[in-house]
């Protein structure tokens, strides 16, 4: 798809974001918002590292960190390339750890998107979901990561994406903290009684940390747990990065 950069912007997209750390303090997740390039990006650091030492958030904050140094220091806008120089200035500061990352770009009622591992987006238009990310794992709970270990992702193995949206059209982009416990259907009630982005986002936080509490709730981490024959009951206990966002006309 050919997308022309000097056509009359006539869409915008406005974002807002709530997080919320495990841990009530820093957690292991990490976003950005660049408003005036309508980028957007989330990072969810690996926990498994903590048990070595190692700060399992840092990798997830200096991919964000590095992505904005991306965009406006270096004029990158597209988001595989914007992932790949944030993956390489890790390596070159031999940053530990890894971490899954989502990256999205509005450019006039067009999304361009990279996501490695189980961060991801979901659109949905008239409150009714259109569309979801595809989630990329090597197994059940084990999601692609890029990182500096020589089991680690790299870059080139993330998905890209270009879809079409329109006015009215709302992204949720979220680390797996919030799609290990809330259904599509969960999403979609929230959208309908909230008027708000940021409402949006804070509720569907909440609700995403509210239900990973709960042992007998059946989730989507409890379903895809039982499809990889693992049994488990309620949700998810983890950190929960929720960033809404919507197009809108200017």
């Amino acid at each position: 798809m050919i997308i022309d950069e000097k056509k009359e912007k006539t869409m915008k997209m406005v974002c807002e974001h709530y997080y919320i750390p495990k841990d009530d303090i820093i957690g292991e997740d990490a976003l950005f918002i660049c408003e005036e390039e309508e980028i957007i990006g989330v990072a969810d650091g690996v926990g498994g590292w903590a048990k070595r030492g190692i700060d399992a958030g840092e990798y997830a904050r200096q991919l964000m960190n590095n992505s904005v140094e991306a965009i406006f220091f270096n004029n990158n806008t597209d988001p595989k390339s914007i992932l790949k120089e944030a993956f390489m200035a890790n390596a070159e500061a031999e940053i530990q750890g890894s971490s899954t990352a989502c990256i999205i770009r509005h450019n006039n009622g067009i999304l361009e998107s990279v996501n490695i591992g189980d961060s991801g987006f979901m659109i949905f238009r008239e409150n009714k979901f259109i569309y979801k990310s595809k989630t990329q794992q090597w197994k059940f709970n084990s999601p692609y990561q890029l990182g500096n270990s020589k089991y680690s992702d790299i870059p080139e193995l993330a998905r890209t994406m270009k879809i079409a949206v329109i006015p009215g059209d709302v992204i949720v982009l979220a680390t797996d903290g919030l799609f290990d416990n809330l259904f599509i259907s969960d999403i979609e009630e929230n959208l309908k009684s909230k008027s708000s982005s940021f409402s949006v986002a804070f509720s569907l936080a909440e609700l995403s940390r509210r239900y990973s509490l709960m042992k007998d709730r059946k989730s989507p981490f409890s379903k895809a747990a039982a499809k990889a024959g693992l049994p488990h009951t309620g949700g998810k206990f983890d950190d929960i990065t929720v960033i809404v966002a919507r197009i809108i006309s200017q």
